[in-house]
């Protein structure tokens, strides 16, 4: 098998770094036959020995950065579609069977428009990505709201796309490196709930909001 070469399927690739409690509520959440590999990226809480257990493939990527993580889950899958979402619980993998079901030939990624309920993304978050994806759209004419938390893409396109950021700007950098190479970018609604455990990275506080803000904006 080549790098590119694909099987038949959907892999979901959920990188993590100290998700243990929340783990097995998205694991149990995921569609049955769907492939799933779990990229621990630096826990120190059992993340791994949790996917394990539940019967994910562990891949474990040592430079640390979501963008790092993601990369790693996208080389080790095999399957014709790859999914990405995050290992917190504030996203419901059993929505990604509406997601998967929009692709048709000329489709290259379907992206999560995510509608929150009430108090799931505090009000910097949203300001930030409000502004990232407006610069989406007016820059370079890509039809979507959000920086696709949850995504779907064909996995040979992806890997075409090759290493694109390696911490928070990679969602961004994905969606312009999607439109530069002419993709069809599908974007449908998806639920955001507060995470089930812990504190998010990102828009759990303002230094964490600001430093993801910084990776965006190196993202040309």
């Amino acid at each position: 098998m080549t790098e590119l070469d694909s099987e038949p399927g959907v892999t979901v690739v959920i990188p993590c770094r100290d998700e243990a409690e929340a783990l097995p509520g998205v694991l149990s959440a995921i569609p049955i036959g769907y492939r799933v590999i779990v990229v621990d990226n630096g826990s120190t809480d059992g993340t791994a020995a949790v996917a394990r257990a539940a019967g994910a493939t562990v891949v474990t990527e040592s430079m640390p950065g979501y963008g790092s993580a993601v990369q790693a889950g996208v080389d080790a899958a095999r399957t014709e579609l790859v999914a990405v979402l995050d290992g917190d619980g504030s996203l419901d993998p059993g929505e990604l069977p509406r997601l998967v079901a929009e692709f048709r030939p000329d489709v290259d990624m379907v992206v999560g428009r995510r509608r929150a309920v009430p108090g799931a993304l505090p009000v910097h978050a949203r300001i930030g990505n409000w502004a990232f994806a407006f610069r989406l759209r007016r820059r370079y004419g890509l039809p979507v709201h959000d920086i696709a938390a949850m995504r779907v893409t064909r996995r040979d396109r992806l890997q075409a796309l090759g290493h694109l950021h390696a911490r928070s700007g990679y969602p961004l950098a994905l969606l312009t490196g999607a439109a530069r190479a002419g993709w069809l970018v599908l974007e449908r609604d998806i639920t955001y709930r507060p995470r089930t455990h812990g504190e998010s990275k990102v828009s759990g506080s303002w230094r964490g909001t600001l430093r993801a803000a910084r990776d965006f904006w190196s993202v040309r």
